[in-house]
Parts: C-alpha cells; structure tokens; sequence
C-alpha cells in the first residue's frame, strides 16, 4: 500500500492537516475504508486574544514596574499595595461601573479589582489624602503603601492600559474617579 496514492490530506484551522488514510479491504478485513480522523469542516480560525495569552507576563511585568515606582522591596509588596488602592477605588463603584473599569485593564488587573468584592452601596469618593490613608487601613499587616502610593499606582497603571479605552471608561464612571486616576 502507497499511502500517497491512497490519503487525502485537509487543513485543520490553520493548525496542520489532517491525513485520511484509506486502506484496502483485504488488508483490515472489516470495512473497505477506514478513516483515521474524519475531516473536519472549514470554520475560520478563532485565535485566543493576546490579552489573555500574555496575561502572566503582562502582569509580571506589571508588579516590577509597580515595585519599582513605589519603591517596595518585592512585587508580593507591590501586590498589596495595588490591591489597596483597586478596593479603595472599587468601594466607590457600582457593580455596573467596576465591570466598565476592569474592561479597561489588562487581564489580570481587571480580574484582580473584582476578586472578593463583597458588593456594599458606593461610598462617596474624597479627596487623595483621605482615599490614601483609607487604602493605607486595608490589610496593615501586609500593606506598605506610601503616601504616594495611589499616584504611584495611577503612574505605573496609565503605562500598563490603553490610553484612549482607559479614558473611555473613565468617562463612563462618577466624576470622582478622573479625579482618583489623574496624575
């Protein structure tokens, strides 16, 4: 048997082909074609969005930049200190409005906002000092959030996003929250 004069072969998506060998009935002894993989129909490709193929590097990339621009001693402090500032922003946000944001973050930044959010009615939002002494409160053991700490984070945040998505969903939330993002 030849396979080349007995196969077909049909591109899969883009990813390869598939070979449909056809072997003679004497041979198997049981049916006269036997398909080892039955082709499948042209469906145009569906690529995973980098937004999700990049998220780890992004994010770590991400945590040195913040690190570096809080001056934190590691990216686990780093960690913290974001999470901090995200659950003081989000306190001030409907479900509805912190949806809009974290559309308007890299992956894991969006997921990071929303993580354990016991939804509570928006608080109003204040001025920097008093958002920053209350991110300052959120786990105090953990968190080494400097006075600066959420222009730090607006600094490192606005070259992590998409300037103009980022300003688009701004525009969308309370006026508060330009004000909380502005460096």
């Amino acid at each position: 048997m030849r396979i080349a004069d007995d196969s077909s072969s049909y591109p899969l998506s883009g990813r390869g082909f598939c070979v449909v060998v056809r072997v003679p009935f004497a041979i198997l002894g049981t049916s006269p074609i036997l398909t080892a993989r039955a082709p499948r129909a042209k469906i145009p490709a569906m690529t995973v969005p980098s937004l999700y193929i990049h998220a780890s590097r992004d994010f770590e990339r991400f945590l040195l930049d913040a690190r570096d621009e809080l001056s934190l001693p590691t990216t686990n402090a780093a960690y913290a200190a974001v999470l901090a500032v995200f659950v003081t922003f989000r306190a001030r946000l409907t479900p509805e409005q912190a949806l809009v944001f974290a559309d308007a973050l890299p992956a894991v930044l969006g997921a990071m906002l929303l993580r354990e959010w016991d939804i509570a009615p928006p608080k109003p939002f204040a001025d920097r000092a008093t958002l920053t002494r209350e991110a300052q409160t959120f786990r105090p053991d953990h968190t080494l959030l400097p006075d600066s700490g959420i222009a730090d984070t607006t600094r490192v945040l606005r070259r992590h996003v998409d300037p103009a998505g980022f300003e688009r969903a701004l525009k969308r939330l309370p006026e508060g929250a330009r004000a909380f993002w502005a460096i």
